[in-house]
């Protein structure tokens, strides 16, 4: 690991390839944010395999994109060159590493780019031509997201007026993604275009990763952040004048349901109540067209000392037990708009999402 202090002017990258297809991965180590920038170098499967598990790299797009070189770590053990060997290592890291988070889609649809690119590649081709496809295909996918963030935020930046009051959830910013994030892309935009606004940020229990990690991100764009307890949120929805909410996904059905951190759907609740904008900003590659509703939706259940014993610290009995999903789904019928890469949905129905995203086989 190498660590460095925390800069408010640092570009922070929080996945990022280091070398050929000899290389190996360099992640931010989320978990230590904001007290220190900590970098993991990632060598084999299994040290990327516990480091999505453990959260040290999180966000739905950063998660595939780390899996994606995670192929690539897998098929740089082949002792030869054949494409046999090659092959059986890339397929091999492809099964290990769906089994590390269940809820977050872009993990999936990561790993099925690469599995396919895989198994359609020609007999006549060397081990080390695949290894270069395959770091070729994670770079691309990199690259995509960077650009579909980008697009996100513009497109969810005619949403929101000058001198508005946003409530956001969890970590939707470039940490989570390959660079400007999909919920804060929308707020950064703004703010490129000139747009004053303020942000109440979520601390988002039981592992704070908007106290921790969305508002140092704001903070560093000097965009007004102020933290409030997640069961703060009704209270400041009717006394302070918010515009909107604006939160990420992991998944997305076909009709339109989000699944998102653990909160989100209680804050749709309250901005349905209050009737205030709820939106999602997500990329077309956290859309899952083969799930109907979020019905269908697998939600993680986490350990129960990230509740009971936070930081290594006992707050409940011991003994007492504990419910703890990593994430809630948000039914499409509270959701105002899906901002997209493409676009921005609205209505949310089966219908509109289906138009949006037809005709793209990397959905």
């Amino acid at each position: 690991m190498a660590s460095a202090g925390v800069s408010p002017a640092a570009i922070i990258q929080s996945v990022e390839w280091i070398g050929q297809t000899g290389g190996h991965l360099r992640l931010l180590d989320q978990t230590l944010l904001p007290g220190s920038l900590t970098y993991l170098d990632c060598h084999d499967v299994e040290q990327l395999w516990e480091a999505i598990k453990s959260l040290r790299v999180r966000g739905a797009p950063a998660i595939g994109i780390a899996a994606a070189y995670g192929v690539c770590l897998g098929a740089g053990k082949a002792i030869n060159d054949t494409l046999e060997e090659t092959s059986r290592l890339a397929l091999a890291a492809v099964d290990r590493l769906a089994t590390s988070r269940p809820t977050a889609v872009n993990l999936f649809w990561a790993l099925e780019r690469l599995q396919r690119l895989v198994k359609l590649t020609p007999p006549n081709q060397t081990g080390s031509e695949l290894r270069m496809r395959l770091l070729l295909e994670a770079q691309a996918i990199q690259d995509e997201d960077r650009h579909m963030c980008r697009a996100i935020g513009e497109h969810g930046a005619s949403l929101i007026p000058n001198e508005a009051t946003l409530i956001t959830h969890c970590n939707a910013g470039g940490l989570a993604t390959a660079a400007y994030g999909t919920a804060l892309s929308v707020m950064f935009s703004c703010q490129d275009h000139g747009k004053r606004l303020s942000v109440f940020v979520d601390e988002t229990r039981p592992l704070w990763q908007g106290s921790r990690l969305t508002a140092w991100e704001l903070m560093q764009r000097q965009i007004p952040a102020t933290i409030i307890c997640d069961s703060m949120a009704g209270h400041v929805m009717r006394s302070q004048k918010v515009t909107a909410v604006i939160v990420g996904a992991d998944r997305i059905t076909a009709n339109g349901d989000v699944a998102n951190k653990i909160g989100t759907y209680s804050l749709a609740v309250l901005a349905h109540h209050h009737g205030i904008p709820f939106y999602v900003a997500a990329p077309s590659s956290s859309f899952d067209l083969t799930l109907a509703s979020g019905d269908q939706i697998p939600i993680e259940q986490r350990d129960a000392k990230e509740i009971t014993e936070p930081g290594g610290i006992r707050v409940a009995p011991k003994g007492a037990q504990v419910f703890n999903p990593a994430f809630d789904v948000t039914p499409a019928s509270l959701v105002t708009a899906l901002i997209t890469e493409r676009g921005i949905i609205q209505p949310v129905t089966t219908e509109t999402v289906a138009r949006m995203l037809n005709n793209d086989d990397s959905v």
